[in-house]
């Protein structure tokens, strides 16, 4: 006995093959893999080398500085300073303005994970961007019309 379902497997196929939010998710993780396993070899994932980069900035960046230009909570993205933190690679200070505040400062040593990063970061995005049919340009004025 066959029984139905309330939501049609037809709709099932229609979510699969259209949502735009699945598609970017999925394209996400992809990348993100491709990212890890380039930076791997430097002790670093593609979360993390984004939010060192996030850091080299002329002046310290405040957290909510962070947290809003990687589009995370402010919980988030203390889990992911953690590690950093632990490695030296980022310390973390009281805002001299406002004390309530903190600024996320990139230590030498991090600067120095982050410039070696670099490198590997430009080959891989440029194998990427080569292997989109419209180029990147294309997929980051799409993305950002999102944003």
């Amino acid at each position: 006995m066959v029984t139905r379902k309330p939501v049609p497997y037809d709709t099932t196929i229609l979510v699969r093959d259209t949502c735009l939010c699945l598609h970017v998710q999925r394209a996400a993780r992809t990348l993100a893999r491709r990212f890890d396993e380039a930076l791997r070899p430097l002790g670093m994932t593609s979360g993390q080398f984004s939010l060192l980069m996030s850091l080299n900035r002329p002046a310290p960046p405040t957290m909510k500085d962070v947290a809003d230009l990687l589009a995370m909570d402010r919980t988030t993205l203390t889990a992911a300073l953690k590690p950093l933190v632990r490695r030296k690679l980022v310390r973390i200070a009281v805002d001299k303005e406002d004390r309530r505040s903190r600024r996320l400062i990139l230590t030498d040593d991090g600067e120095a994970l982050l410039s070696a990063a670099v490198p590997i970061w430009k080959r891989e995005h440029a194998a990427i961007e080569r292997a989109l049919p419209r180029g990147g340009d294309a997929l980051r004025k799409d993305l950002l019309a999102l944003t």
